[in-house]
């Protein structure tokens, strides 16, 4: 998504001077196991846990027109309510995992905020990118 799209959040990835210490993702590898905390950042490449926390938000399944390669999606978004999902080009679920799973991806992802209220944070990694 881009900036005027997406919602804002913290930062999981602190750069260089931020006094925050790194923690790593929480490994979530089922839709039955919970985060240590709420508003811990999680990760996972399962399906049933990645398409749970989209539609628990309303979220649908999406790319940006005219980035397909080859039949291939180009960008994998989520389409959120409210988000201006005009831009977006609606796609199957099936497709969308096709080409997660095609490029390796991880789902990085918040359950809640650190005030309770559900987070919309997330962000597709890909195996070169290091975090």
């Amino acid at each position: 998504m881009d900036r005027q799209r997406r919602p804002v959040a913290r930062n999981p990835h602190p750069g260089p001077g931020d006094s925050r210490p790194l923690k790593p993702a929480q490994q979530i590898n089922s839709p039955a196991e919970k985060p240590d905390r709420a508003d811990r950042t999680l990760v996972t490449r399962n399906h049933d846990v990645i398409r749970r926390w989209a539609e628990q938000r309303g979220a649908r399944p999406a790319t940006t027109p005219f980035s397909e390669d080859n039949g291939r999606l180009g960008n994998l978004r989520f389409d959120f309510p409210g988000y201006g999902g005009a831009i977006l080009q609606p796609v199957e679920w099936e497709k969308w995992f096709d080409t997660f799973d095609a490029r390796h991806c991880s789902f990085l992802y918040q359950e809640k905020r650190s005030d309770g209220t559900p987070s919309n944070f997330n962000r597709l990694e890909h195996p070169h990118d290091e975090w």
